[in-house]
């Protein structure tokens, strides 16, 4: 069973990652997009996911390219032998120019010292390199305003080592039902788009934008979240996304406490009747979030069970009384399906006033990723850079090993 390959690692607490969801999600956002390309955003190591595996998955089912954030995530993808066109959409100095060009990897451009630096590295590579112009059209974060972006495209235009292949905006409220700040900011950036109509790509959209308004796909799509399984704004009738990511522990040991005995830090929970209270090997250091003391659910044997007490750093405890016949290495699922209760990850983050991004993204290293196709393990990943010999491997590095 998949669950006990969980255990490989010693420690009883994995994520099975779920390849067929995640391929199915992509198939759906992009049949959604209306022709457009479809980029997988594989961010933040794919939001928590493993991003070495996610990303083949996600090209194997027709994602078009993939979008990192930083260098360093893009470097971790060619060195894992993904070839596939990456974006990398957050700054760049300057001094990565040429490691930039190097890759093969396209990069946001926002200034003019940037793009005098790949254009030497390009032209010292001999080759021309595509690059991408980010416009700020109101959240105020990474971009150039318009009439910016509007000056160093025509700078870059007349760059010969450098190609302005793409332009492209970032929406601050697309998941609102209110769209009306959306509609101000694409409109915006269809004016700057129609100053600049020599650039091939614009790309706006994010997975609300593709759930609820997918008119605006334009030549790319950049679904994030929704790959994952997750909805911006609460799950729709009328798109399935399967949620790819199940956290699981085990129960390590079964305790009867007495009426008035405490549990935790700070004797926060107290037992109002005899009480079965079950540990289980997840904690804060792990990604589950301390303020689930005493508001938590997991399920064991089919069956939701509360969090009591403080969360600690490396394990928690939940009240088994109700469950019939529990016993020591039950699976207790912390976020996913077991029978016919599910715990989502949209969920959780509703109980800790925070999103699914954050609860998916914080599942710390120390927690092995094992990845699943067809009820079958196909491969693992875990991040040990203490350790030496196979497990010790690093970023550029992280274990994502095969299994037939």
């Amino acid at each position: 069973m998949i669950s006990e390959l969980g255990l490989w690692q010693g420690r009883p607490l994995w994520a099975e990652i779920d390849l067929d969801a995640l391929e199915h999600n992509v198939r759906v956002l992009k049949a959604r997009a209306q022709g457009a390309q479809l980029w997988a955003v594989v961010k933040a190591n794919a939001y928590g996911h493993g991003a070495l595996a996610v990303s083949r998955a996600a090209l194997e089912a027709g994602a078009d390219g993939l979008c990192v954030v930083c260098l360093e995530e893009a470097e971790e993808l060619r060195a894992g032998g993904i070839q596939a066109p990456i974006l990398v959409m957050g700054p760049s100095e300057p001094a990565q120019a040429r490691r930039l060009v190097e890759l093969s990897v396209i990069p946001t451009v926002a200034s003019r010292e940037l793009a005098l630096a790949l254009a030497d590295a390009a032209a010292a590579l001999g080759v021309v390199q595509p690059v991408h112009l980010k416009v700020d059209t109101g959240l105020h974060r990474f971009g150039l305003p318009p009439r910016e972006a509007i000056a160093l495209a025509h700078y870059l235009r007349q760059v010969p080592t450098l190609r302005l292949e793409g332009l492209f905006t970032h929406f601050a409220s697309a998941e609102d039902g209110d769209k009306t700040y959306t509609l101000e900011q694409y409109r915006l950036f269809l004016s700057v788009a129609a100053e600049l109509d020599w650039v091939p790509v614009r790309h706006v959209s994010n997975t609300a934008t593709i759930l609820d308004t997918p008119e605006m796909s334009l030549e790319m799509v950049r679904p994030g979240v929704g790959i994952y399984g997750c909805y911006p704004a609460g799950p729709r009738s009328d798109v399935e996304l399967r949620p790819v990511l199940s956290l699981k522990s085990r129960i390590v040991r079964l305790t009867w406490l007495e009426p008035g005995e405490s549990v935790s830090y700070g004797r926060t929970w107290r037992a109002r009747r005899r009480s079965l209270v079950g540990l289980v090997t997840c904690g804060y250091a792990d990604g589950l979030p301390r303020v689930l003391s005493n508001r938590g659910w997991m399920l064991v044997r089919g069956r939701r069970v509360p969090v009591i007490g403080r969360v600690c750093m490396d394990m928690c405890m939940v009240d088994v009384t109700e469950v019939p016949d529990v016993a020591v290495g039950d699976e207790v699922v912390i976020i996913g399906r077991q029978g016919e209760e599910e715990l989502r990850a949209e969920e959780m983050a509703a109980l800790c006033d925070t999103i699914s991004y954050e609860i998916l993204c914080g599942i710390g290293p120390r927690v092995p990723r094992l990845f699943v196709r067809g009820g079958r393990v196909v491969g693992r990943e875990l991040r040990r850079p203490h350790l030496q010999g196979e497990l010790g491997r690093t970023a550029a590095a992280r274990v994502a090993e095969a299994h037939e």
